[in-house]
């Protein structure tokens, strides 16, 4: 159950889990605690594991709600969502055993990673194995998209947050994934994709100057791209060229 007085927190949260590789049924979007709480009466104990609320909210805020939902469903998963960063609210959220306390704006993977631990939780070690492998096809994704765009767009100023945001994921994680997945950081496969371009450049096309070459790849210090060059290759674009051509 999704409970947030923004709609397009509800529906951005509910958008998240209809498209993740786990098996979650969404059993209500309701924009306030008493809503949800009224939904909880109708429901056996069997037909919600997990709830996830915003703290602030008309009518009944998302304390008192899981509170009250506690009472019904002692065994129930809770992951708090607030735009309030302040201990106070997640201590006491804390008291009620709230499973994880997430802030706005939310980090789609944060929410992905929390579901994954109640999941196992839900279904036992048995399942553990298949949530595991789930994950790392994801992370496979992750990775390959940012290897797409890196290749696609190496002329471009090497921007992690937009990348990140293009992958909808926390600019901390994805350099720490890739790293992970490549033992990579991304800044390093970004100037192998650069130098590879150069070599190809240098062969094809001898007649194009250095400082030509350097801006092509998106470097504006012809200077630094041979240091680069000569660093990484063990020869300068000059001998490179004269070697291959």
């Amino acid at each position: 159950m999704i409970v947030d007085d923004e709609e397009i927190i509800r529906l951005g949260i509910a958008k998240i889990l209809n498209k993740s590789e786990l098996s979650v049924q969404i059993v209500g979007l309701f924009a306030n605690g008493h809503e949800a709480y009224m939904e909880m009466n109708r429901l056996q104990s069997s037909e919600l594991d997990i709830l996830i609320t915003d703290i602030k909210m008309p009518k009944m805020d998302g304390l008192r709600l899981i509170e009250k939902a506690k009472e019904r469903f002692p065994e129930l998963y809770v992951i708090v969502i607030s735009g309030f960063n302040e201990f106070e609210y997640a201590r006491q959220a804390m008291k009620f055993g709230v499973t994880d306390y997430l802030l706005k704006p939310l980090d789609k993977y944060d929410l992905f990673q929390a579901l994954t631990q109640i999941s196992r939780s839900l279904d036992g070690d048995g399942s553990e194995d298949d949530l595991t492998r789930e994950e790392g096809e994801s992370k496979h994704y992750v990775v390959e998209k940012i290897k797409q765009i890196l290749d696609k767009e190496f002329d471009k100023t090497f921007d992690l947050d937009k990348i990140a945001e293009r992958v909808e994921l926390s600019p901390s994680y994805v350099s720490k994934l890739f790293r992970q997945e490549t033992s990579l950081t991304i800044t390093d496969y970004l100037i192998s994709v650069r130098l590879d371009k150069a070599k190809q450049f240098l062969i094809d096309y001898p007649q194009l100057k250095n400082y030509e070459i350097s801006s092509m790849l998106g470097y504006s210090d012809p200077v630094y791209f041979n240091k680069l060059f000569k660093k990484m290759v063990g020869l300068t674009p000059k001998e490179y060229k004269e070697k291959h051509t």
